[in-house]
């Protein structure tokens, strides 16, 4: 096949129809759209030629510069058509956490502005994120840049409805079931409105992350309040996939079928068996019903992402064992100090030991205001001193403190089970200051004379 220009290798991927042997339903044939086949390998490159259909032309004749918040796919594909096209390419946005991807963008070009001081989780306090940081950007170099804004620009939407949809309607006709992990939304709505035309009775199902658990491309339900795309209203179902969950799926697709797709593949895999399986036992009759899922990007950005939440793959069996995802159980076993009862219990002990505050926030949260004498070791450094253990002693009282209660009570139970005494402040900083409760601010450093 001859080609004069790569862009023309995205879209037209396959639809790989999965083993039963593999999947185990009786009722229900099983789809995989094989996105990760795309030519910068991820379904985010239907999405990049998407937002810049509309202006790229104008982008370049105007000498613009294209940003767009984006830790992932979306930056890799957009920051190469836009090098294709000698366009400068920015991206804005909190640390990047996948070390491959990071290094993916640097080889590629990108100018990346990290804002590492940002809280990982989405937090109300925080008087900075990465698209009001465009917003001003913008505002105060006005004709400069062009801002893709995937969040929001329905173009992202309308390129699924165009492809990525009648692709697999073509493909397997009339799909009952479809499942897709929801970050922009701009796939499984895009997708999931054009199947819905060929088969008005689908049901299209959500995959979102637990809070606390960070799954490549894939927010917690909590998250999509920030969206501008996202309708509830769309999705029959949201189901929750857990880290573990994710990997295993991923590990069947990849040792089991041959398909190498990353986590968030292995979490709409996953997904879809959980909530088909359900189904399938209930059957009460055969049916044919067909059930579609997407397999987003590659396993090769992840492996430092793997080597995180699952060192044993890594022969690493001697790595402290404090990061692995809480059970139900711990997390329900966590204390949730209401706001009312937090002075009364960081009163010191009877060793005379006043508990320790540690504030999760991001660094600009943490100095517009704090708990009196927390200390702000913010997520990632968390997630380091869990991975290999923990900093404090057996039996020290420690409270977490997060945006909102959910996050700090996932670090609570990692450190519970490494021996500390820890506790999560219900509600968060949130509870903390719309209670009145006294909020101390950072004092800015003094100049020496």
């Amino acid at each position: 096949m001859l080609i004069k220009d790569v862009s023309e290798l995205i879209g037209r991927t396959p639809l790989l129809e999965i083993d039963p042997a593999v999947h185990g339903l009786k009722n229900i044939r099983l789809y995989a759209k094989l996105e990760h086949l795309n030519p910068f390998g991820s379904i985010k490159d239907r999405s990049a030629t998407g937002v810049l259909s509309e202006d790229f032309d104008e982008i370049v004749a105007s000498g613009k510069t294209v940003v767009e918040s984006s830790s992932g796919n979306m930056a890799k594909a957009l920051s190469i058509l836009c090098g294709m096209r000698k366009v400068p390419f920015r991206i804005v946005s909190s640390k990047i956490q996948v070390k491959e991807v990071k290094q993916v963008l640097q080889v590629l070009g990108a100018e990346i502005e990290e804002l590492p001081a940002l809280s990982a989780c989405p937090d109300p306090s925080d008087p900075n994120n990465p698209v009001a940081y465009i917003e001003r950007m913008i505002a105060g170099e006005p004709g400069k840049y062009h801002h893709t804004s995937q969040f929001t620009n329905d173009l992202n939407r309308k390129a699924h409805f165009d492809s990525t949809g009648p692709e697999i309607a073509e493909d397997a006709g009339a799909i009952d079931y479809f499942f897709a992990g929801l970050g922009t939304t701009g796939s499984s709505r895009g997708a999931g409105e054009y199947l819905k035309t060929v088969n008005a009775e689908l049901r299209t199902i959500g995959i979102v992350a637990p809070r606390g658990q960070a799954l490549p491309g894939i927010r917690s339900a909590d998250e999509m309040f920030e969206v501008g795309l996202f309708d509830r209203s769309f999705y029959s179902d949201i189901t929750e996939v857990t880290i573990d969950e994710a990997i295993d799926g991923m590990l069947v697709l990849a040792r089991s079928l041959g398909v190498l797709g990353g986590p968030t593949s292995g979490a709409n895999f996953a997904g879809a068996l959980k909530y088909l399986q359900t189904l399938d036992a209930q059957a009460t009759e055969s049916k044919d019903l067909k059930a579609a899922f997407i397999v987003c990007d590659r396993m090769e950005w992840y492996l430092s992402y793997l080597q995180k939440h699952r060192p044993e793959l890594f022969g690493q069996s001697g790595r402290k064992a404090a990061r692995q995802t809480p059970s139900e159980k711990e997390l329900a076993e966590v204390e949730e100090v209401p706001v009312d009862e937090a002075e009364a219990w960081l009163k010191p002990g009877s060793d005379g030991r006043r508990p320790l505050i540690v504030d999760m926030r991001g660094g600009l949260a943490f100095k517009a205001g704090h708990l009196k004498d927390a200390v702000n070791i913010p997520q990632d450094n968390l997630d380091e001193m869990a991975n290999w253990g923990t900093p404090f002693a057996d039996n020290f009282k420690v409270l977490f403190v997060c945006p909102t209660g959910d996050v700090s009570k996932v670090y609570a139970a990692l450190f519970n089970r490494a021996g500390a005494v820890t506790a999560s402040l219900k509600g968060g900083f949130v509870a903390w200051r719309d209670r009145g409760k006294k909020i101390e601010r950072a004092k800015p450093a003094r100049r020496k004379k």
